[in-house]
């Protein structure tokens, strides 16, 4: 199924990556949204577990293993032409990944990938579901612990459709 003109939603996943308290960021490379900054992330392939896809664009894309902790929440995209059809329609899995190994590189179709504090990250160029799951960071309860991780405090998705 093409990405643009779907028939129906398309699932997609992404990997929100926290180290010594700051997000790991691509800048996209390909439509829809191309040069903005996002989180690490692409479609889920028929299947594949959710999971597993989130940790295998996580790698294609930044070269950072991961391992997954949870759910954080579930986030929708549309974006219409100028006659009012859907030209993408996505429902992201955004899960919380431990960076276990690996180190950061522009790869896949990243153009960039780069750490930012999430105070200075929503002063980007954002998808419009990033700038949304980096506020849901910041208003979540969810708390820096050691090694600059975040401890999950609620296990419940942040974000429902």
């Amino acid at each position: 199924m093409s990405r643009e003109y779907p028939r129906y939603p398309l699932v997609g996943v992404g990997a929100i990556v926290i180290k010594d308290n700051k997000i790991l960021l691509i800048k996209r490379g390909a439509e829809p949204n191309r040069n903005k900054w996002s989180i690490p992330g692409g479609m889920v392939e028929a299947g594949e577990d959710p999971r597993d896809a989130v940790l295998r664009e996580l790698m294609e894309e930044t070269g950072v293993l991961g391992r997954v902790l949870g759910l954080f929440g579930i986030y929708q995209y549309v974006e219409r032409d100028h006659e009012g059809k859907v030209k993408y329609h996505f429902l992201l899995l955004d899960y919380i990944v431990e960076p276990i190994g690996g180190e950061p590189r522009a790869s896949s179709d990243a153009l960039e990938v780069r750490f930012f504090d999430l105070s200075e990250a929503l002063r980007l160029d954002l998808t419009d579901t990033t700038r949304q799951l980096i506020q849901d960071l910041l208003n979540s309860g969810l708390r820096p612990c050691g090694g600059g991780l975040i401890k999950y405090v609620n296990t419940e998705p942040r974000r429902l459709i």
